[in-house]
């Protein structure tokens, strides 16, 4: 929290400054009040006008620089919920292959969403009103002393007593916030996967468990929120007592000290609100104690990075001039042993394909060369040089990777091919034509530029596989690794797509395929033929 904090405190300072001043300018006008007051009592019209005019007018300045104040902290904060955020992005690129999907996606979401919201509300919104709260508080005791030492006194014994008491109840709130992020994070997972089977259950008729488990995921969600909540209400009303009598307390000091002669008459009026203003400073202080403490949790996911740390463009590893080599490789899930002292080649501009019963390993291979599973035995070699000593980016710089069921982002076939990337009309076209898109792009209205929908929901399954290899074979990449990429193809169009991967002499293409015909194998270099823990190489 405080990084961000200091990160940004010029915005901060603005916001802050504003703060203060409308604070000082509200306990001047509790003054300009007992002036106006006690001028009533003594019958003097003149100096009340005048006191009263005062009185207008700094509510009006006060008034205006608190909605500039309001301004200020909302850019401020929305300053700070940006950097949360792209501090998670950089998070999760911090995360292997494996770490990243090791935990579902609805948590990331929900690290994104709530738990930022979260923090704005349990962390930047109390951290403002606090520096706020604690400028009216030293206002109000310098008021005080203006008025009488005595009034200041019972002022300070006041604060004493409130920040005493909330300390008691830190860290409950603590492990309170701790169970909501929890909960929320749980709960979020649990209904992306009851929304995916939305369609499932209904036509199946099971809408009651559609019914039972939505509410009984928000009853998750809500129960440690309520729990809080009612902690803290709780905690308020107690602390809210204490204030009162408090307040009970001073407005006695001020009567006394009135009848006494020593402030002036109208002090009755207003000392009230100026010792209020330390002792509700106070319980609003502890109560956004408690909310801080609360928002620690939904900070424990962000790996804060240095300041000048910006996305790096990765290195990639240089370009295969000879072959990859697979040197006696072991993996194994678990206790689950999948590939077992494999030794195969893929020379350069080679054309390899990859069959098998499902379980064998295929699709293993392919994750190992891309370097997502780190944790094998034997060697992966690029002309010679060790994988390990690369990281999965820098190997990616020069592989393709498609697979069976391909992501598309909920915008145009353009940016899906080009990831936002500038591409000549030429190269466009050539990955059009070579990936068979080409002609399912006439009869679109909207040609590149029509919008695949959420998922890709507004494309066939063949069309979304035919976008994926158009954003491969358009970035160039001399290595594409096929993982049943071309499954959803009809036989017209799979026929196109192999053909042009095939043909081009620069590409060294690896494709798995639960299945090929004899004439099929002989299109490639060389046909591997995988079984559970053994490999045997067939004539291509």
């Amino acid at each position: 929290m405080k990084y961000y904090l200091r990160r940004n405190w010029r915005k901060l300072a603005l916001a802050c400054s504003l703060g203060l001043t409308c604070e000082g300018i509200y306990v001047i006008l509790q003054l300009i009040m007992m002036r106006s007051f006690d001028a009533a009592i003594k019958l003097n019209f003149q100096d009340f006008l005048l006191w009263t005019a005062a009185e207008v007018g700094g509510y009006g300045l006060y008034l205006a620089l608190a909605a500039l104040q309001g301004v200020m902290e909302a850019r401020a904060v929305r300053a700070m919920n940006n950097e949360v955020r792209h501090d998670l992005y950089l998070s999760l690129l911090d995360k292997t292959h494996a770490s990243y999907h090791s935990q579902d996606t609805g948590e990331y979401i929900s690290w994104l969403t709530t738990n930022v919201k979260q923090i704005e509300h349990l962390a930047w919104a109390p951290f403002l009103s606090c520096v706020q709260q604690i400028g009216l508080i030293v206002w109000c005791i310098l008021a005080l002393i203006s008025l009488h030492w005595i009034m200041l006194t019972a002022g300070l014994v006041s604060a004493a007593v409130m920040l005493i008491v909330p300390k008691l109840f830190q860290k409950r709130m603590e492990h309170l916030g701790e169970a909501c992020a929890a909960a929320e994070a749980e709960g979020i997972s649990k209904l992306k996967d009851l929304l995916s089977g939305f369609d499932v259950l209904r036509s199946f008729g099971r809408t009651d468990r559609f019914l039972s488990q939505g509410d009984s995921v928000s009853d998750q969600m809500e129960t440690p929120n309520c729990r809080r909540s009612c902690t803290q209400s709780s905690i308020s009303c107690l602390t809210g007592f204490f204030s009162v009598s408090l307040q009970i307390f001073q407005q006695v000091v001020t009567v006394m000290l009135a009848f006494q002669g020593k402030i002036i008459l109208g002090a009755m009026a207003s000392a009230s609100n100026l010792t209020a203003g330390i002792t509700n400073g106070l319980r609003t202080i502890a109560n956004h104690r408690m909310s801080l403490a609360s928002a620690k949790p939904y900070f424990k996911n962000i790996t804060v990075h240095a300041d000048d740390v910006q996305a790096e463009t990765v290195t990639g590893l240089e370009q295969v001039h000879s072959a990859i080599t697979v040197e006696n490789l072991s993996f194994q899930y678990g206790e689950k042993p999948i590939l077992q002292d494999l030794s195969l080649q893929f020379k350069k501009g080679g054309k390899y394909a990859i069959t098998g019963p499902s379980g064998c390993g295929k699709s293993t291979l392919l994750k190992l060369l891309l370097g997502w599973l780190p944790d094998y035995g034997g060697a992966i070699r690029f002309d010679g040089k060790d994988a390990k000593d690369f990281t999965p980016e820098q190997l990616q710089q020069q592989m393709s990777y498609i697979e069976q069921n391909v992501f598309l982002f909920n915008s145009t076939i353009r940016d899906n091919i080009t990831l936002g990337e500038t591409f000549t009309d030429g190269q466009m076209e050539k990955a059009l034509r070579d990936s068979a898109l080409a002609g399912d792009l006439a009869s679109m209205p909207d040609g590149l530029d029509t919008v695949v929908g959420e998922e890709g929901g507004s494309l066939s399954g063949g069309q979304k596989q035919r976008v994926a290899i158009a954003r491969a074979l358009i970035h160039d990449r001399s290595i594409l690794l096929v993982d049943e990429g071309t499954s959803a193809l009809d036989q017209k169009n799979a026929d196109i797509v192999e053909k042009s991967l095939l043909a081009n002499p620069e590409l060294t293409l690896i494709l798995v395929s639960h299945h090929l015909t004899p004439e099929r194998k002989g299109q490639f270099t060389q046909v591997y033929d995988l079984h559970p823990a053994v490999m045997q190489p067939l004539a291509g």
